[in-house]
């Protein structure tokens, strides 16, 4: 059902804004972004960032959009994480089937790109344009050089917040009566670190792997770039013996690291004036309800459902909420309410089963990942999976290599994490995971009422 042409504003120029500018030109509207940062495209990076991890859900909005083919050769395949544990050699766990892959892209890099192609699109940009406030009724943003400073004021049909975490937009909102929202910071921020090219180029470590450092309650990863660099990232705890607290100078820092990544000691110098360089970063969740107001306001991405990046779906749900956007749009036409309404219901419970699961990841990678137990349990499952396919999906694979809803990843991945705590208790499991009888128990804890 075609729509007729809407001004529409959307807030943020970031990597949600920009794929919606793209998709509401596509749908004939007519498309103003505004921002209060520069261009990103005028500015080196902040050393902020932690490279994204584009998967399934991405990619479909992306192709939805017609510009996939623009992007992909901006990513590098990643086909299995390496795990850097202590006294052990490195060791690969391969994501999926043969060919499954995430894709690790530079944020700053696709953020770029696709400002480039929504304004090839016919979006208009407006850099370092502070939007103070939004009247929600009449869809009105008033911007300024200062909060107590003059406004000017703007009239639009249609305003998307895709301002981010602590969104100017959702902020007007949750003055409204019976708006919720929470916000939930873990005790662990994070650091960006650069691990650069080899002298010939090429990268210093295997460049089709997310590599991992479990620490317990702290760890370290790797990304690639195109350029032989890999972005790097330390989460670590604000407080504590072992935290950004504690880390005061570079010779703490230099023993920090020698002491727990010793993998990584070839290019301390480098960490360590990262470290004291670039700034440390917190981790929230944010959920709220409603995203919309009437027919005239709606959140998207983050600024409705911020999330902890531990399973690398932050950007590829917030491109998902675009996806659906675009889907209603055809099927309600001019009936915006109708259409906000049915994307807030539709999207809710995705976003608040992928917080869960990403947080739930985050214990996964930090601590999890380099106990034995917990080992023996996914060699267990993939054994199984292997044989069954059908019949076990694993919650990583559903997140990452499937488009079906988050809320179906989570109560899946709820079922088979009680099935195994069961197996987990069969004796001898060390020397018999791969038996006859373990298979058969799973597949009669699958068909158990």
């Amino acid at each position: 059902m075609k729509q007729t042409p809407k001004n529409i504003a959307i807030v943020g120029s970031g990597l949600v804004g920009a794929l919606l500018a793209i998709y509401l030109r596509k749908a004939g509207h007519q498309v103003t972004v505004f921002d209060r940062r520069p261009d990103i495209r005028t500015v080196e990076f902040s050393g902020r960032s932690i490279n994204l991890a584009m998967s399934n859900r991405g990619w479909k909005a992306l192709r939805e959009a017609g510009i996939d083919q623009e992007i992909r050769p901006l990513g590098i395949p990643l086909y299995a994480r390496a795990m850097h544990v202590v006294g052990k050699p490195v060791y690969l766990q391969k994501y999926g089937r043969e060919g499954e892959a995430i894709w690790s892209i530079s944020r700053g890099v696709l953020n770029r790109k696709m400002i480039d192609l929504a304004e090839a699109a016919g979006a208009e940009f407006r850099f370092e344009e502070k939007v103070w406030d939004v009247d929600l009724p009449t869809a009105q943003l008033f911007t300024g050089e200062s909060e107590k400073g003059e406004w000017k004021a703007y009239a639009f049909d249609h305003i998307f917040g895709c301002d981010g975490a602590f969104s100017r937009i959702r902020h007007k909102m949750q003055r409204r009566s019976r708006f919720n929202y929470s916000q939930h910071f873990l005790d662990v921020g994070y650091k960006e670190l650069t691990i650069p090219p080899a002298a010939d180029g090429t990268h210093q470590l295997d460049p089709n792997a997310f590599h991992i450092w479990p620490r317990g309650h702290f760890m370290f990863i790797a990304m690639p770039n195109l350029d032989g660099s890999f972005t790097c990232t330390l989460f670590l705890p604000f407080e504590g013996p072992d935290s950004f607290e504690a880390l005061t100078t570079k010779d703490r820092a230099r023993t920090f690291f020698k002491t727990h990544f010793p993998t990584v000691t070839p290019v301390i110098e480098n960490l360590t004036e990262d470290f004291f360089r670039n700034p440390t970063s917190a981790l929230v969740t944010v959920k709220c309800y409603p995203w919309t107001y009437w027919d005239k306001v709606a959140l998207v991405g983050d600024s409705a459902h911020a999330i902890v990046p531990f399973f690398g779906q932050g950007m590829n749900a917030g491109f998902e909420d675009i996806g659906a956007l675009y889907r209603l749009m055809q099927t309600y036409g001019d009936d915006w309410e109708g259409l906000l309404q049915e994307y807030q219901q539709q999207r809710k419970p995705n976003a608040d089963a992928i917080a869960e699961l990403s947080y739930r990841n985050f214990m996964e990678m930090s601590s999890r990942t380099a106990d034995p137990d917990f080992l023996l349990q996914k060699k267990i499952e993939k054994h199984f999976a292997t044989r069954y396919p059908e019949k076990w999906v694993p919650a990583y694979s559903r997140v990452t290599f499937s488009d079906r809803p988050y809320t179906e990843a989570l109560a899946m991945g709820d079922q088979q994490e009680a099935i195994m705590r069961e197996i987990m208790q069969m004796p001898d499991l060390e020397t018999r995971w791969d038996s006859p009888e373990v298979t058969a128990r799973i597949l009669e804890l699958l068909e158990a009422p």
